[in-house]
């Protein structure tokens, strides 16, 4: 996995502007865990709500008190997006992952509530441990959640029935799941969509909702609300349970108001080469180009794939 890494191997840290704030999350691209490392779908998913919060279901005002859960957080760039626009977040992984996350939470945390003293637009953010699908970890974060959250959580097969059980059993009636990741695996790609669009109604964010820069054609965002069937059945299992409701309003495709419209990912234009597996990749044209920072990050990513495909198991 090592070609296709996103940071290069001395890379100690990650420097990271959102919602007004400079974060700095600490990584160890090295370890042999792929929870201690930054990947781009958080980024990209941090900076979609950044984008998405002036109105609508994402803005400060529908979000502050919300209670998110965020699986896989990793180094934890996701949570701090919720957490910026008001929400009370837990942020969970497995146990070899937590010091670095605790670590990245309390700097972050420290350094946003020093700039905010006297303010309450940001919301809170706690760590804890969840394996998913062990009944004591769920039952110690006090489900149900208004949102559940999660980026690069989608890698391997047979990973996908675990995570989906932990998710129905984090919701309530009125949950919204929000994931991020990057396509990787056509193979795993395709059952996850046929697990999730059993269980869930899926909607795709359009790339003209993500920022213009945190992109790219591999990473896509989803919107998922339990099927009625689903919603049914896990009211009748938490009927003793207070839940909180959300806001969630109707879905208004290509409105400015809501932006979990499913408009389909936007018309790749790039140039695309076939790479070991038969996938095809876009490759941009570079000439005479001054590359940012994330663009260095993403075109690294697509040339390592170019040279071998690969497999994560």
């Amino acid at each position: 996995m090592e070609p296709d890494r996103l940071n290069s191997p001395d890379t100690s840290a990650i420097l990271f502007e959102v919602l007004g704030h400079q974060l700095q999350f600490s990584q160890d691209p090295n370890s042999k865990h792929l929870g201690t490392t930054v990947w781009d779908a958080s980024m990209v998913f941090a900076k979609f709500l950044e984008k998405n919060c002036r109105r609508g279901r994402f803005s400060p005002s529908k979000l502050r008190g919300k209670r998110v859960v965020e699986l896989g957080a990793g180094c934890g760039v996701a949570g701090f997006g919720m957490a910026l626009l008001g929400c009370d977040v837990t942020s969970t992984d497995q146990t070899e992952v937590l010091p670095l996350l605790i670590r990245n939470v309390e700097r972050n945390t420290s350094s946003i509530v020093q700039m905010n003293s006297g303010s309450d637009s940001f919301g809170s953010i706690r760590v804890a441990e969840l394996n998913w699908g062990n009944e004591d970890h769920i039952r110690a974060v006090d489900p149900p959640f208004d949102y559940i959250i999660g980026t690069d959580v989608v890698y391997a097969e047979h990973l996908l029935e675990p995570l989906l059980q932990t998710i129905l059993a984090l919701s309530g009636p009125k949950t919204t799941i929000l994931l991020g990741y990057e396509i990787r695996s056509t193979n795993v790609h395709e059952r996850m969509m046929e697990m999730w669009k059993g269980n869930f109604e899926v909607k795709i964010v359009p790339r003209a909702k993500m920022d213009n820069k945190y992109q790219h054609p591999s990473i896509q965002l989803y919107i998922m609300n339990l099927k009625p069937l689903e919603r049914t059945k896990i009211t009748r299992e938490c009927v003793d349970q207070p839940i909180e409701e959300v806001e969630t309003g109707p879905i208004k495709n290509g409105s400015d108001e809501d932006c979990d419209a499913s408009c389909g990912v936007d018309e790749v234009t790039e140039v695309e080469v076939e790479n070991a597996s038969g996938r095809m990749v876009p490759v941009p044209d570079l000439q005479d180009k001054k590359l940012s920072e994330w663009e260095a990050r993403r075109y690294g990513a697509m040339a390592a794939r170019l040279l071998r495909d690969i497999k994560i198991s």
